[in-house]
């Protein structure tokens, strides 16, 4: 009687740890099929909508096809130095739906889910806006990806016509009073937020500033801006919307401040807070570190920033990998650059460590962002070249197709 209940016992505690086993198998692998499914990432690559024709890009010009004249006609400046960069899909427009059309299959079959659209306006008029209204929002597939905007409200300087890059003047302020702010919103909120493919977090439309400093400026200082922001995310809720998600660019642009409650010891995070930004990203490493040779140690200058950003800021940080820094296009005299390393395996160890980040931050979407899908200009893009074809399009793939 005893031995057949201490058979019962063992019998028991066999099946109650295989239970238990068969439970943690099932909840780790719950996990990991959570971590390596691809349809929870947004990968969004900023789009520069430079590509084509326009009555005010004209002044930056000699010719009518936007950027790519500099590009086409970029020389080398060094020994080694990768220049020209050839499109492999040749110097096409962007305003062309159909142009765009091919770009958006090839980014959704590589894992590119979302573009981060450069959106400008100078001059109480919008500027470059025909690569996303004549090209995106015409173009027949644009429900297979979403979009938002990152209003680049940075000064329009000389930079961008090579005869002129040297000398830095401004030619349009980014900043804007709160009149031209209400019209700004009006304009965005009717025109893009109210497209379905629009992206949001939470059902709140997305709304990246790249220029904080610019913005506090033109309204006036940060309790001004902090009113223009809340007004505009009133209109975003009365377009049926449940609120705004408002997203800053982190770089030097969003100065120091002291909080409304104590006004020592100015920092980023006391404007971030009062401003009631909803989370940052960057635009591109260069912000966060001067170029040096090496592609990787470049990259490792500024994701060691991470865990600091983690502590110091209340708000979500999304990760972001940036391709490469090279404006030597723009200019007639050499520019500092990266120059080693550059590449689409080296671009895919950070990817992988991006996604890393982003699963170590569960409570968080997982917003990735990159510079850029198209930055010619700055050697720092996804779109296939001459040199690498569809590399780095295939990095992506690789990383998030849950392989």
């Amino acid at each position: 009687m005893k031995i057949k209940r201490i058979h019962l016992l063992i019998l028991l505690y066999a099946a109650i740890t295989l239970i238990i086993t068969n439970s943690i198998i099932a909840e780790e692998k719950q996990k990991t099929e959570k971590k390596n499914n691809p349809a929870e990432y947004t990968i969004a690559a900023y789009f520069w909508p430079a590509y084509h024709d326009a009555p005010r890009w004209r002044d930056f010009f000699r010719g009518r096809e936007g950027e790519w004249e500099i590009i086409r006609n970029a020389k080398p400046k060094f020994e080694g130095h990768s220049q020209p960069h050839i499109p492999m899909w040749g110097y096409e427009m962007e305003d062309d739906p159909l142009v765009m059309e091919k770009k958006i299959e090839t980014a959704v079959e590589h894992k590119v889910n979302c573009f981060i659209f450069d959106w400008y306006w100078y001059d109480n008029k919008p500027f470059l806006e025909e690569t996303i209204n004549q090209g995106f929002l015409k173009a027949k597939n644009n429900s297979k990806i979403k979009f938002y905007l990152m209003w680049a409200n940075h000064d329009a300087k000389t930079v961008w016509d090579i005869e002129r890059s040297h000398e830095r003047k401004v030619i349009w302020p980014g900043s804007v009073d709160m009149k031209i702010f209400k019209t700004i919103v009006e304009r965005v909120i009717r025109q893009y937020m109210k497209h379905p493919s629009y992206y949001k977090i939470d059902g709140k439309p997305v709304f990246s500033i790249y220029e904080t400093k610019n913005l506090i400026e033109g309204l006036g200082g940060i309790s001004q801006t902090r009113k223009a922001l809340d007004y505009f995310r009133e209109e975003v809720k009365k377009a049926g919307f449940p609120g705004l998600h408002l997203q800053g660019i982190l770089w030097a642009r969003i100065p120091k401040s002291g909080s409304h409650k104590k006004k020592k010891g100015g920092t980023q995070a006391n404007t971030v807070r009062d401003l009631g930004y909803d989370s940052l990203t960057l635009y591109q490493y260069v912000h966060q570190a001067r170029p040096v040779d090496d592609y990787i140690q470049w990259c490792d200058k500024v994701i060691v920033k991470r865990q600091k950003w983690d502590r110091e800021f209340s708000v979500p940080f999304f990760p972001h990998v940036s391709i490469g820094w090279d404006n030597n296009p723009r200019f007639k005299a050499l520019r500092r650059c990266v120059k080693k390393n550059v590449n689409p395996k080296n671009f895919k160890k950070y990817l992988l460590k991006a996604k890393e980040y982003a699963d170590e931050h569960p409570g968080q979407p997982k917003l990735i962002t990159i510079n850029s899908w198209n930055e010619w200009g700055e050697g720092s893009y996804l779109e296939p070249d001459k040199r690498f074809g569809l590399g780095y399009l295939e990095a992506v793939k690789d990383v998030f197709s849950g392989k």
